[in-house]
């Protein structure tokens, strides 16, 4: 409600309804209807996508860290929107998807190529950010030679803006998401196995290497779309995850991407309001904002779910400390008897199974009870 009346002009609450079904003509509807609706869609899908992108990187790689904007993903997917406008090559606006999955793929595949196509998901994550760091250093060197329009066009979009986009790039995204959204599904239960290690994985069937290149496919049918309309919007893919497992820490991969994917949707749309009226006239870009805020809170929920895991394990561990290895048994002649708990011998007085105590010791039984007990 906030994103839909909030603004110049300004739009009371109990007329949004009347001017998006209505087709109000006013200037309040006209505005209403052919720039905030699509652009509060716009943020719903770009959100979406990110965060379940977010999530599908940090499950194929079982690190946190891992993100877009780590993995050289974002960067080449705005390496190859940005250089045809740099360069003034006049091409059709269906063709940026293109651009923008090429370069994704680009950035993905020299990280994987690099990092020995995915053996080791932490050579990975450290490649990545060394070829991420390489192409945003080729997106400086285009804006040197861009001139002063074309560089705050371009500095704009690299900060991930929602500003001035209408429903012809909200349709622009449709043919993608058939695409991404059925092989994300199919995706799910496939993170699930890959979060117990590669050994494991390839135990239960799942061939590590190709499920890894699978995962970073799937990510960047659902970035590259995403930037080649509203730029990158910064770190929406390690919030999102983050705040999926902070809600749901029992949960696996298969319930935490839905999840994932709103809470995405969700901190695109918080924060594309504060980039609309905080310095208003002026828009900054939402992506600024998501960065600001989304690093800290982010990290700030790693630091608590992992004191709440530690937490719930320390409780059963002291626990077990505190059971008695000897209980207490009654014969029937009113002695009481120390009889071993069942499995306690050997590992609390060294013994081996079934042999006893320390050199093979039996310990002490008295009473025709105590003998059916240590049975």
């Amino acid at each position: 409600m906030c994103a839909l009346s909030l603004g110049t002009p300004y739009v009371p609450p109990h007329r949004l309804l009347a001017s998006v079904l209505d087709g109000d003509t006013t200037l309040a509807g006209i505005v209403v209807t052919e720039l905030r609706v699509p652009r509060l869609v716009l943020a719903l899908i770009a959100g979406a996508c990110l965060g379940a992108a977010g999530l599908v990187l940090q499950e194929a790689l079982r690190n946190p860290l891992a993100v877009p904007e780590m993995l050289g993903v974002s960067s080449g997917a705005a390496l190859g929107v940005a250089a045809p406008l740099v360069l003034t090559l006049s091409l059709p606006a269906a063709v940026q998807p293109l651009l923008a999955i090429g370069g994704a793929a680009l950035g993905g595949g020299l990280t994987l190529l690099a990092a020995g196509l995915g053996r080791s998901p932490s050579a990975v994550l450290l490649t990545g950010a060394a070829v991420a760091a390489a192409l945003q250093a080729a997106l400086l060197v285009l804006m040197v030679m861009a001139d002063q329009l074309d560089l705050q066009l371009i500095y704009r979009y690299l900060l991930g803006s929602l500003s001035a986009r209408t429903w012809d790039d909200v349709t622009g995204l449709w043919p993608w998401l058939l695409v991404a959204v059925p092989a994300l599904v199919l995706c799910a239960p496939v993170l699930s196995v890959m979060r117990l290690g590669d050994e494991d994985a390839e135990a239960l069937g799942v061939r590590a290497q190709r499920a890894r290149l699978a995962a970073l496919a799937i990510a960047v049918f659902l970035i590259s779309p995403v930037t080649a309309v509203c730029g990158p919007v910064a770190w929406v893919g390690f919030l999102a995850p983050h705040l999926a497992r902070w809600f749901q820490p029992a949960a696996g991969a298969v319930r935490w991407l839905p999840w994932s994917a709103a809470w995405g949707a969700v901190v695109v749309v918080v924060a594309d309001v504060p980039a609309r009226l905080a310095l208003a006239p002026v828009e900054t870009p939402a992506g600024a904002w998501t960065a600001l805020l989304g690093v800290p809170a982010g990290v700030a929920l790693m630091r608590s779910g992992g004191r709440g895991r530690r937490a719930r394990r320390r409780p059963a561990a002291s626990a077990g400390a505190r059971e008695p290895l000897y209980g207490s048994k009654r014969t029937a002649s009113g002695a009481a008897d120390e009889v071993p708990r069942a499995g306690a011998w050997p590992e609390a007085r060294g013994g081996e199974p079934g042999r006893g105590g320390p050199n093979g010791a039996v310990p002490p039984v008295s009473g025709a009870a105590g003998t059916e007990d240590a049975r």
